[in-house]
């Protein structure tokens, strides 16, 4: 399938949401531009020589004996001259280099994006995972950190309930032996 500057026109990329990063999307459609400005003037160049060409071979068929014949005046200037057949052969062939060209360097900028495109896929699947283990690690550690404080804090309710009950004890043995003071106390006097 011929690349035509209507394709290059036509054209359209996918866009990219994940990073910013990437080819500036202004300057690779001003890069694309210029590249359809310049095959559609390669076409026309090489539009005009196949005519001149056709329009040569024509003539040529017609009078083949009067071309070899006729001199060439020495005043006329050489860009007046007739192309020949190789002239526009060659120019038809550097029309068809610089079209190879162009689509070479097309070729190599997306292969490039693509190579890029999936080194920042790579590089953000990595800082990704980087990122979910050090997430991880972190509430690993404040979950021990977190269990620490817990047992602690068990063992400080435990000692407090221990303390409690020994306080409430000594409460009751000294209450209760105030009460058997006291009814001592009173037992004589009556």
């Amino acid at each position: 399938m011929a690349l035509t500057p209507e394709d290059i026109v036509n054209k359209r990329f996918q866009s990219s949401k994940l990073l910013r990063e990437g080819y500036d999307q202004d300057e690779v459609d001003d890069f694309l531009d210029e590249i359809v400005v310049e095959m559609r003037s390669l076409i026309a160049d090489r539009d005009a020589l196949k005519q001149r060409l056709e329009a040569a071979e024509l003539r040529q068929d017609e009078a083949p004996a009067a071309v070899v014949a006729a001199p060439v005046p020495a005043a006329a200037p050489v860009a007046a001259a007739a192309p020949t057949t190789q002239d526009i052969l060659e120019e038809t062939q550097s029309s068809n280099n610089m079209l190879v060209l162009a689509r070479r360097l097309h070729e190599e900028h997306v292969r490039e994006g693509i190579e890029r495109r999936d080194a920042l896929i790579a590089e953000a699947h990595e800082n990704a995972a980087r990122i979910i283990s050090d997430a991880e690690t972190t509430a690993n550690e404040q979950i021990t950190a977190y269990n620490i404080q817990i047992a602690d804090l068990e063992t400080k309710v435990t000692e407090l309930r221990a303390f409690e009950s020994e306080y409430r004890r000594h409460l009751r043995t000294y209450i209760e032996g105030q009460l058997k003071d006291l009814d001592k106390a009173s037992s004589p006097a009556s």
